[in-house]
């Protein structure tokens, strides 16, 4: 005989919302619940209180529960939740959501939809120029190194060329860009935080002159 299910499956979610758009986005919230209620499987909602923030933005979490992760991944994905989370955005400026099934599982929680999640992180512009900077420096050092000593010039170009780019996205995500990203995080801020003007121009003068710096350096050596 099979087992009757134990656990429900819930989608936990944070929105954060600008200071002042607190009933626009409970009324939002209301229409994105009873839309829920249409769905199979639905079984109940919970808005917990807000969280009010430094950040000149609240944040509300919200908890929803469907009876299977198949009835609750359906609603996720269906034409009508897209439609109203979409609409939305005018209201709150980001959020973010996970799965839950089992007590365990809320470790390995899962997310749908990556443009869903394009608005948690910074500018994709400071995300490449952020990029940049860390890339072409451990590029031009690494390929001046490599010719120096004459290392890995016995391996064929496409073998070359493979361990290299590990080589290079080693030292990328283990030591460079966890360091550029410490220096520039008054710069690189999530995009729904306000962002001053001010920083944003320091920032960009910061990092366009030490990539020109570095190409003229690394042109007179």
């Amino acid at each position: 005989m099979q087992a009757d299910q134990t656990f429900y499956s819930s989608l936990v979610t944070e929105y954060i919302i600008p200071k002042g758009n607190d009933f626009a986005f409970k009324s939002w919230h209301t229409h994105l619940v009873n839309q829920a209620k249409c769905a199979p499987g639905f079984i109940r909602a919970d808005l917990t209180p807000p969280l009010r923030c430094q950040d000149a933005v609240v944040k509300w979490y919200s908890i929803i529960h469907f009876d299977s992760q198949v009835n609750l991944d359906n609603w996720v994905g269906s034409i009508e939740r897209q439609k109203l989370v979409e609409s939305g955005q005018e209201i709150f400026r980001a959020y973010r959501f996970k799965s839950f099934t089992s007590g365990l599982e809320g470790w390995f929680s899962q997310q749908w939809g990556g443009l869903e999640r394009s608005s948690l992180g910074s500018s994709t512009w400071k995300q490449i120029l952020a990029v940049v900077l860390g890339l072409y420096p451990t590029v031009m050092l690494q390929s001046k190194l490599f010719s120096a000593l004459g290392i890995l010039n016995s391996l064929p170009p496409a073998s070359k060329m493979l361990v290299n780019n590990l080589i290079t996205s080693s030292i990328l995500s283990l030591v460079v860009m966890p360091f550029v990203s410490h220096q520039l995080n008054f710069w690189l801020q999530p995009e729904y935080l306000i962002s001053a003007r001010k920083n944003d121009a320091v920032g960009l003068i910061v990092v366009l002159t030490l990539l020109a710096i570095m190409a003229i350096l690394f042109e007179l050596f």
